[in-house]
Parts: C-alpha cells; sequence; structure tokens
C-alpha cells in the first residue's frame, strides 16, 4: 500500500552506522576496555534479560571510570562521510533534525554539538557526585520500541510520522521506517530494515539520502 504524500518537516537518523561510521558505539567502548558482552547481548535477545538488565550488565563491563574517559573514547569515532553536509543541507532548507538511537548519549551529544542537531535520543549513562560511572544506565531508547520514541518527539512538535524521513540501518529501525512518511535504509544490514523501506541507499556517503528527502521537502 503506498503511503499518502505529505511535506515532510523532520528528518530523524538512527546514529550508529548511519551518522558515524562504526557499527556500534557500545561495541566501540566494549572494544577499547577489551571486554565482551556476547552473553550480555544473547541472554537480551532470547528474552531471558530486560533491556534495563542489559544496559546495565554492558555498562558494568567498564568497571568504576570516569564518564570523561567514556567521552574521549567516544570522541574517536568518526563521522559518517557526507554526515555534515547532510545535516547542514537539510537545516539550510528548513528542515528540523533529530537522533533516535539505542547507543551512546555522551556521542549523541557531541554530533548534536558537531553537527547542529536539534534533538537526540539515546541512552545515558548514570554518573555519580564524582562523575564516576555507577554502572548503572538510563533507557531512553530500547531498541524494539524505537517507534515510541518517534511518536513523542512528533507529538511534541505537532508533527505526524508521516511529517518525518526516517534513515536507518537495521531491523530494530524498520518500524520507524514503515511509520514514516519516507523510511530510508541506508546500507541495510538484514532484509527486514530493506523491506520496510521506501527507498534503499548503499555507498560510504551520507548525502545520497538527500535527493529522496528534499524531493518531499
Amino acid at each position: 500500500m503506498e503511503k499518502p504524500v505529505k511535506p515532510l518537516r523532520l528528518a530523524v537518523f538512527d546514529m550508529d552506522g548511519v551518522l558515524v561510521d562504526v557499527e556500534s558505539s557500545w561495541m566501540f567502548v566494549h572494544e577499547a576496555f577489551k571486554v565482551d558482552n556476547e552473553d550480555n547481548y544473547r541472554r537480551y535477545f532470547s528474552g531471558e534479560i530486560g533491556y534495563q538488565e542489559f544496559l546495565d550488565s554492558d555498562i558494568r563491563l567498564w568497571g568504576r571510570v570516569p564518564l570523561a574517559k567514556i567521552e574521549e573514547i567516544l570522541a574517536k569515532v568518526p563521522l559518517m562521510p557526507g554526515a555534515r553536509e547532510t545535516i547542514e543541507t537539510l537545516k539550510g532548507k528548513g528542515f528540523l533534525t533529530a537522533i533516535i538511537s539505542s547507543g551512546l548519549e555522551p556521542l549523541a551529544l557531541r554530533l548534536k554539538r558537531q553537527l547542529g542537531l536539534d534533538y537526540v535520543y539515546a541512552n545515558r549513562l548514570i554518573v555519580d557526585g564524582e562523575g564516576y560511572l555507577t554502572g548503572k544506565g538510563e533507557s531512553v531508547v530500547e531498541p524494539k520500541r524505537k517507534l515510541e520514541v518517534l511518536e513523542r518527539l512528533t507529538e511534541q512538535l505537532g508533527l505526524k510520522p508521516c511529517n518525518c524521513a526516517v534513515v536507518g540501518d537495521s531491523f530494530y529501525d524498520a518500524p520507524m521506517l514503515k511509520a514514516a512518511g519516507l523510511g530510508i535504509a541506508f546500507n541495510p544490514k538484514d532484509e527486514v530494515v530493506e523491506r520496510a523501506a521506501d527507498v534503499v541507499v548503499r555507498g560510504k556517503n551520507l548525502k545520497a539520502v538527500l535527493k529522496p528527502i528534499l524531493e518531499r521537502a
């Protein structure tokens, strides 16, 4: 069934693999600390543990370190080629821009500052009074519930998902792509997100998403 054509006002991006050229900001930090979360992910994916427990279990792998150390690690994450130009172009055309990601908020906040994004939703690391990780996080964006975050954001802005372009790369993004006025699968990792998309873009330059978005502006 073809989607009704509505003017697009908001461009929403997944972060890992889309705005930045790493598969997972979580894995980027795990690799820096030389720790393995495979068992945690298996337990979450199988339903053995909930997302909050998965989140906390991953954070505890890093030990009692200052948040500044995590920010230092994430400062090394490279932008996806074309990311800066893509956001600049969209903002120049009057679009609002947002990240909805199950990745790490310190990286999302870095991108907000660097790229001038309007809204970022990503998972928070809870720190103590001395700025050290507590081994707990705040689940802002559960991977399986990204659409709920999109719906809350659009309601807050007086928009609907049909006024959004959403760019994602995995099956976790598929519900957002289906609900959006324009769903773009950028270098899709699986068939689920590819089937959910209106447009599929391959190649390591995010500027390729501009043409389909601006055609609907």
